[in-house]
């Protein structure tokens, strides 16, 4: 049994049989993937990384297992699938995850070619795991997922503690010990105590806002898009065949791989980010401003970059002075949960009068941006006023009413 200090979780161990898959080259590679990407351009102290958050899952996996009473190779399927979770993660994590699903088809979730690998395989087949069964369990596709791929999963409760921990935000409060004691399992699947509706809705409220202060900042977001540039014009450059082993990389080696590309464009967006020189907010709207279903026709890279294109055209500057961040219009949560209540289940959405106000904020939370250095601000603001056809906010949009 090995023993690590983890600031979030005091003492986590680790099975000895499940030993040989903390050292193998994927999970290690995660020591060298930040978790939030550049929100340390926010936050100096966010400098964790996927191989804590991978560890932290797999330690309040372990805890939750015993609760449901599993059994022995179910305990073990758990825990394997919670510290594998997050190996099929691109460089700066989340930044580089639109890039992974453009040129590689997959999304992070999708490991199934990482546990094929020889060693990792050979270690599974000892554990008595497939890898089909693993990848069930992290796709959400197994009876067990939920308690790593549902709506109280264990990869939230670590990933919001853990973050607000670095970062020094407080939103990210969850009563995770309290969630676990309240999970059993039912026939009818995870089900949730009455005990523990708070420490629910307490996740609920953490994942709505943490979202603008730490997840979709609009530094990060103006760093994450900058970075996604570089890569699709070395990609470009370099051919669509060098995307693989580029979106493997760590946070260094893609760094190290960007800042010396051979593409001009590529370099100067990466010395850029690099010394933090960022690029501007030119336009931030939200819903109401917005021609949000226009924007939602389509949300992809190339779409993205054919608006900034325009934009450029229409300011009379370089391509690549102007990026457009677009994202996809966030769906309700929904907590799809059944709550022991006396003798009865009852969805937890109908016991919380939180869900529906939680989800408008969600909504109002939205932001498409425009960024460019912060010499075109002016200009590149009114071409994308008139290309992307934004209305003009009055003073009734200004007042605090």
């Amino acid at each position: 049994m090995k023993v690590i200090k983890d600031p979030v979780h005091g003492y986590v161990e680790v099975r000895d049989d499940i030993l040989p898959l903390l050292d193998s080259p994927q999970v290690q590679r995660l020591r060298y993937v930040k978790q939030l990407g550049f929100s340390h351009m926010v936050y100096p102290g966010a400098n964790h990384t996927r191989f804590e958050h991978s560890v932290g899952t797999m330690h309040l996996a372990s805890q939750v297992c015993p609760r449901m009473d599993l059994s022995e190779d179910e305990t073990t399927l758990v825990t394997v699938a919670a510290l594998l979770h997050d190996i099929g993660h691109g460089p700066y994590s989340h930044a580089t995850e639109p890039l992974i699903e453009e040129y590689t088809g997959r999304s992070h979730q999708e490991i199934d070619n990482f546990l094929r690998d020889d060693e990792i395989a050979g270690i599974l087949d000892d554990l008595n795991i497939t890898p089909n069964e693993l990848c069930d369990v992290v796709y959400g596709e197994h009876y067990l997922s939920g308690i790593i791929h549902g709506d109280l999963d264990v990869d939230r409760m670590d990933y919001l503690l853990r973050d607000a921990h670095y970062t020094g935000v407080p939103y990210g409060t969850v009563d995770a010990q309290r969630l676990i004691q309240s999970i059993v399992m039912t026939e009818s699947g995870i089900v949730l105590k009455e005990t523990g509706i708070n420490a629910a809705e307490s996740l609920l409220l953490a994942r709505t806002l943490m979202r603008p202060a730490v997840y979709f900042h609009h530094v990060s977001r103006i760093a994450e898009s900058m970075v996604k540039y570089a890569a699709m014009k070395h990609i470009e450059w370099a051919g669509q065949g060098c995307a693989e082993a580029l979106l493997s990389m760590d946070d260094a080696a893609f760094t190290r791989e960007m800042l010396t590309s051979p593409c001009e464009e590529s370099r100067m967006m990466m010395e850029r980010l690099y010394r933090r020189r960022l690029y501007k907010r030119a336009l931030y709207v939200g819903e109401d401003l917005a021609n949000t279903g226009a924007m939602q026709s389509e949300v992809t890279l190339e779409k993205g970059r054919e608006i900034a294109v325009e934009i450029a055209e229409t300011a009379g500057i370089d391509p690549h002075s102007v990026l457009v961040d677009l994202s996809s219009f966030p769906s309700d949560m929904s907590m799809e949960v059944l709550v022991r209540n006396h003798h009865d289940l009852v969805s937890l959405e109908n016991l919380s009068p939180l869900m529906k106000t939680l989800n408008d904020t969600r909504k109002r939370q939205w932001r498409m941006g425009v960024y460019t250095p912060h010499e075109f601000r002016s200009v590149v603001e009114e071409a994308a006023v008139e290309v992307l056809h934004i209305k003009r906010p009055t003073k009734q949009d200004k007042l605090n009413i």
